[in-house]
Parts: C-alpha cells; sequence; structure tokens
C-alpha cells in the first residue's frame, strides 16, 4: 500500500520526466520551470506549518523531495528552501516570504546587522551564497551588536558575481551596502542547528546521488559486454561494486540516523549531521571514482548522464563545511564528556 511519503516521490519523478538534467550555465543559471511545475504541486513548501504559509506535511516530506530531485540532478533550490532557510526563518519568527518563489542560506561571516531607526540594515560581504542571482530572498546568517542573528532580505534585485560549482550551479557573491532586513536575534544553539541542518542538506543530496550513481554504475556493468561477458562477471569489477555498495549503505545510514535526530529534536542532532556529512564526503571519492573506472571513458563524455551527478558531488562534498571541518566538531563534542563520556556519546550519535 501505498503512503503519501511514496505519493510524494512519485508526483516528484512524474515532474523531474518532463524536465531533463543539465548543469547550469551563465545563459541557464536554473531551471526555472522544474521550479514552477514543483510550486504549482505544492511542493515548494512541503514540511514547513501551513500557518505560516507553507504545504505542511511532515521533516521526512520533504526530504524525500530534496532526495528525488538530487537524484534527478534537478537544478533548483528545494535543499536551501524545505532544510535549512524555510524552517531557520520559521525558527526564528520571521515571517515565510511566499514559497512559490525561491528561498535560499547563506553563511555571512564578514555581513553586520545594525539597527537604523525601526529597521535594520546589513552591511558586508557573503560568498558562496548557493543560487545567488536566481533566489528571490535569502536569509543570512550574520553578525548583529550582541550576537548572531537570522536576517532575511529580497535578493532578486541584488548584483551576485558570476561565481558557480563545478556543476554550474551559481555560488555566487553578495555585497551589502546598507541594504534593509528583517533581522531576529539567534543562541549559540540555535547557531549551531542551523549550520548542521546546512550540513546536512548536503549529506541528504550527496546520499541521493551517491545511490543512483551505484545504481547506474550496476546497471553498466551488468549490460555492457566485454571479452564475451558482461562486465560485472569480471571478479575485479564485482569488488568494484562491492565496495561502492559498502560506501552507500554507510551513507544512507548515518544520513537516515540524522535526519531521524532532527525530526525527534535531539540534543545530539548536531553531532549526528556532523557525523552524516564527515561520511557523505569521504564516500564521495570512492564512489564517484569506481562509478568512473565501471563506466570507462564513456563516462567522462558530455552526453552521458553520469557527470550531472559526479559533478554534483564533488561539489556539494565542500559545501556547508568539508570533512576537516565536520570532523572536528564531531569530535569536540565526542569529547565534551571527558573520557568517561567518550563511549555513550559515541553510541547516541553513531
Amino acid at each position: 500500500m501505498a503512503t503519501d511519503q511514496d505519493l510524494v516521490v512519485e508526483t516528484v519523478r512524474g515532474i523531474l520526466g518532463a524536465h531533463e538534467p543539465f548543469d547550469p550555465t551563465p545563459d541557464r543559471r536554473w531551471d526555472a520551470g522544474l521550479w514552477s511545475a514543483l510550486a504549482d504541486a505544492g511542493l515548494t513548501g512541503v514540511g514547513l506549518p501551513e500557518s505560516a504559509g507553507g504545504s505542511g506535511g511532515e521533516l521526512a516530506d520533504a526530504v524525500a523531495i530534496v532526495r528525488t530531485l538530487a537524484a534527478g540532478a534537478g537544478a533548483v533550490p528545494a535543499a536551501e528552501q524545505l532544510l535549512v532557510a524555510g524552517p531557520a526563518v520559521i525558527a526564528a519568527g520571521l515571517p515565510l516570504p511566499p514559497v512559490e518563489e525561491p528561498l535560499t542560506f547563506g553563511h555571512a561571516e564578514g555581513v553586520v546587522a545594525a539597527p537604523a531607526g525601526d529597521a535594520w540594515t546589513l552591511s558586508g560581504s557573503v560568498s558562496d551564497v548557493p543560487w545567488s542571482g536566481v533566489a528571490a530572498h535569502v536569509a543570512l546568517l550574520a553578525n548583529g551588536p550582541d550576537g548572531a542573528v537570522l536576517a532575511l532580505l529580497p535578493a532578486a534585485d541584488l548584483p551576485a558575481s558570476a561565481a558557480v560549482n563545478l556543476a554550474g550551479e551559481p555560488r555566487g557573491s553578495l555585497t551589502l551596502d546598507g541594504v534593509r532586513a528583517l533581522v531576529a536575534p539567534l543562541n549559540e544553539a540555535q547557531v549551531r542547528e542551523l549550520r548542521a541542518g546546512y550540513a546536512l542538506a548536503r549529506a541528504v543530496q550527496i546520499t541521493a546521488a551517491l545511490e543512483q550513481v551505484l545504481a547506474w554504475t550496476v546497471q553498466y556493468a551488468g549490460e555492457r559486454q566485454q571479452f564475451g561477458r558482461a562486465l560485472a562477471k569480471f571478479q575485479a569489477i564485482q569488488m568494484e561494486l562491492a565496495e561502492m555498495a559498502g560506501e552507500v549503505t554507510a551513507v544512507t545510514a548515518l544520513t537516515d540516523a540524522a535526519v531521524q535526530s532532527l525530526h525527534h529534536g535531539e540534543r545530539d542532532f548536531w553531532l549526528a549531521a556532523a557525523a552524516a556529512k564527515v561520511r557523505a564526503g569521504a564516500a564521495v571519492e570512492v564512489v564517484a571514482r569506481l562509478a568512473h573506472q565501471v563506466h570507462g571513458a564513456i563516462g567522462f563524455t558530455q552526453e552521458h548522464r553520469l557527470h550531472h551527478l559526479t559533478k554534483r558531488l564533488w561539489s556539494w562534498r565542500d559545501e556547508a563545511g568539508s570533512e576537516l571541518v565536520w570532523s572536528r566538531v564531531l569530535a569536540q563534542g565526542l569529547l565534551a564528556d571527558g573520557p568517561d563520556g567518550l563511549w555513550p556519546a559515541l553510541t547516541r550519535v553513531v
């Protein structure tokens, strides 16, 4: 019997079927048609409460949408809107922009928020903003006079640099010079969980893409004939497929655990997210390399589908914090209670 989540996934897959995957270019920075179709189906607000202007539904539904779009190389800011910026804006008590308009998130260490009468203004610059120049609104983790703040501002008219990641997805810089914004203060725990949520969003995307790359590689190895038999019949190829499967299984388990930790509001969510991001990043190196090795030269051609995901994997791996960054966070968190608390912390998190 199909569940509501199954129906959501099938709906997204049906929409994706009408939109061929592509690597964004300066002339086509995102898939506006795909986003419009998702918005028309009410999918750009899933997981966000109806009382705030969202479509309702559970976190698991939003994760399923992000996973499906990631596996299909959908060039839209669904992960940023559904798993990072949207929940952060609502948690901070700020008004959620219309969910039909793309919302993104940026970590703006170089931006300062200052009160200006009854409003706030932002000054400084922020780099590597996902879907910059595309998103209509941006939620920025910035610096206020008394600590961190979440700032929400319209981004449609803000000039953005032309920077992109390896897959061509916009990752430009924004320069703010007294731009007016809505601002809410954040405490240390909120900042930590926001950053962890961003890392988990990338881990969710990586996990889905890794699963799809594995499926494609297994299919190719079973169909491609070499020396009179399928590639999958060769022991060396079997070993490579097994190694890929082991990596994907491990990443899926940790990412699913982190999603459950977030869903249940567990205090160690940020550590679970750190573990998921570290493991996901490490798996990218193995799975992408072996996938291209099994596919051979054809996997590197522009016409083949493989590069649509491997280039995104290599990009997402370094975004929202690298393995080194999150490994340090994870180590500090696990050791916070001293030697006697290490094993209990490990069993809680991983």
